[in-house]
């Protein structure tokens, strides 16, 4: 009962549409703590509100309003916070990453029309050079490090006044933020978020949450993000609440933030919260007394083991979150649950469904495309008629995940529809497969991608970094995955890796996997050396159609499948009196492993005149039926 109270609030008409709203509200929090810092005095409401009113004041003084956009160049901290506030007071916010490079800045100087700039040190800056050159004016924050957190000047450098602008606060259709795509598998596209749209979201993550003024928020995520912005700073502020703001990850300095600062919630995508369970562990801290009273999980979905552990090394719920950038929330944990669903990103904070290939919604349980609407939803991507289209459906957004509502309509992600790898026509989820890798005690992390098959179109891989001190080898991996997975998702290759590159938000940059990790998927050509490498090359080059095959070559990465294995095996069996086990041909997939299997069971001459002939009796199968027979125990051929 408690639950279905929370959504019905959830879906109530917010308070505040623009920032004027709000700004009336924190002037009566007048005494009320609002920015922290560590080793900084806290902001209060008053204070905070004054630093506005005199951002907002330069900006109109200097020809700079509403949808004006400004965009920054500034560190994540305290500065950072009060910044973003005081801009979209008045105008629109447009955060860039301090650590781009000058091509970089002049890229989104004309990708997002940005009129001025705001950067810390100046001097210091190669987007200097860039705004003059482009004629933007520039202005530069000094923080006051003295004064309260988040405290600063602000100094105009260069640039034209001489132009219109619509001063004083922002209404609710102005464009309050503009970020970008996270490009994972496509060219960055530029979202338009209104003070509607952001407003919507503070409202239905400060409801999700139950935030109150008594709540403090532990911020370190990047705030050139949207889950450094909206979620931490907008939806506490909404609630009259506390930010404490870092300079971002440090998991050296996080317990003793926790210890000092106490905050009641910290959000963090899944790579971080893995990292501090780790620390935790190796530190062996007891966290289970701290001031947290919940946990948040963010950006990507968070695995049903991080998510219990997290729930055990705090002692308190664990929130797991759904959102986009054009979205932002979707779907949240409700964080008192009657039945614990870990696996689940939560119940739908506005209107979400799921519809299949022909836009029909279908019924809970049935994997499908998921689609949303309500007021945290943005109208279209800016200058992309054709990618606005195809994102909507009617007034439904199409998130472009894969997904489920069960009967008590908590929603689950299956895959990203643009990440799905089609295996010979059947569809692989990688989330699904990186589960099972994950769950095996030697695992830390895994990312299961695509990569060219000659005969499937698609192959499935992964990538694994191994946990300190675990040793496992690919040939157990698999057959642990074999044990849990259908024949068609078990990985064709696992590589062991010591790193898997992420983007700035934790998340698998898939479609650049492939390219990333080619010197490890394509080994240098060795012929083959022993009398059974040579023969069994042979049989090799007669089934899949190949002049050579070297002794490193693994069998499906050279475009081996099931059936073809199946053909391999039948071959070793007539050809060679071996009759190896049904797995071993998944156990050992390189030429040089199969054969000292071979050489063990000491092996014969190879009879290559009768080669076509057994062909042709195995083309018969399909490979659906050779995948089952691998795969089925006791049978061996």
């Amino acid at each position: 009962m408690k639950e279905k109270n929370i959504y019905k609030e959830i879906n109530s008409i917010s308070r505040y549409h623009c920032f004027m709203e709000l700004f009336h509200s924190m002037k009566n929090m007048s005494s009320s703590p609002a920015i922290l810092a560590p080793d900084r005095e806290p902001l209060l409401y008053r204070t905070l509100c004054r630093q506005i009113e005199y951002t907002t004041s330069f900006l109109n003084d200097h020809r700079l309003g509403r949808n004006d956009r400004i965009g920054i160049v500034v560190p994540s901290g305290p500065e950072m916070a009060v910044l973003f506030l005081s801009i979209i007071a008045g105008g629109t916010f447009v955060p860039l990453r301090p650590d781009y490079i000058d091509q970089e800045y002049d890229f989104c100087i004309a990708h997002f029309k940005i009129n001025a700039l705001i950067v810390q040190n100046s001097s210091y800056s190669p987007i200097a050079s860039i705004s003059k050159k482009r004629g933007i004016p520039l202005i530069e924050l000094t923080p006051l490090h003295n004064a309260e957190a988040g405290l600063f000047s602000l100094k105009w450098i260069f640039g034209d006044k001489f132009r219109r602008c619509e001063p004083g606060f922002a209404c609710p259709d102005d464009i309050a933020l503009v970020l970008e795509t996270s490009g994972s598998t496509s060219r960055p596209k530029i979202v338009p978020l209104s003070q509607d749209n952001i407003f919507a979201s503070a409202h239905y993550i400060k409801t999700s949450l139950q935030l109150t003024v008594e709540d403090r928020c532990l911020n370190i995520m990047p705030m050139y993000h949207i889950t450094g912005l909206v979620s931490p700073v907008l939806s506490t502020l909404y609630a009259g609440g506390s930010v404490i703001c870092t300079s971002g990850v440090s998991i050296d300095k996080f317990f003793d933030w926790i210890k000092t600062l106490k905050p009641t919630w910290y959000s963090a995508v899944p790579t971080v919260h893995q990292a501090i369970i780790e620390k935790a562990e190796e530190l062996s801290l007891d966290l289970t007394q701290t001031s947290l009273r919940f946990v948040r999980s963010t950006s990507s979905s968070l695995l049903g083991s991080i998510f219990e552990k997290l729930a055990i090394v705090f002692n308190c719920p664990v929130n797991q979150t759904y959102g986009l950038t054009e979205a932002l929330p979707i779907a949240s944990t409700p964080l008192h649950q009657y039945t614990r669903k870990p696996m689940a990103v939560g119940i739908p904070v506005s209107e979400v469904a799921i519809v299949d290939e022909n836009n029909t919604i279908v019924q809970p349980g049935k994997i499908g495309e998921i689609i949303v609407r309500g007021p945290q939803v943005f109208k279209g991507y800016e200058d992309n008629p054709e990618a606005t289209k195809m994102a909507f459906f009617n007034e439904w957004f199409r998130a472009g995940d894969l997904g489920y509502l069960d009967e008590e309509r908590y929603l689950y992600i299956t895959g990203r529809i643009k990440e799905i790898i089609n295996r010979g026509g059947q569809k692989v989820s990688p989330w699904e497969v990186e589960a099972v890798l994950i769950s095996h005690p030697a695992v830390r992390e895994a990312a299961v991608f695509g990569i060219s098959h000659l005969r499937l179109g698609e192959a499935v891989v992964a990538a694994v970094v191994l946990n300190s001190s675990q040793t496992i080898t690919e040939r157990e991996l698999r057959q642990y995955s074999a044990e849990k997975l259908a024949p068609f998702k078990v990985p064709q290759q696992i590589i062991i890796v010591e790193y898997i590159p992420k983007s700035h938000m934790g998340k698998f940059q898939r479609n650049e996997l492939s390219q990333k990790f080619s010197h490890l998927l394509k080994p240098v050509f060795v012929s083959p050396s022993t009398e059974t490498e040579i023969a069994l090359a042979k049989i090799w080059q007669d089934v899949l159609g190949i002049d050579m095959i070297g002794r490193l070559d693994n069998f499906f990465a050279v475009g081996g499948d099931s059936l073809h294995g199946m053909q391999v095996l039948s071959l070793v069996k007539e050809h060679m009196d071996i009759a190896l086990p049904a797995e071993t041909i998944f156990q050992h997939t390189t030429l040089k492993e199969l054969a000292n299997v071979i050489q063990q069971n000491q092996p014969t001459g190879v009879k290559n005149d009768e080669l076509s002939a057994l062909l042709t009796e195995i083309e018969a199968l399909t490979e659906d039926e050779a995948e089952e027979i691998l795969f089925t125990e006791d049978e061996g051929q």
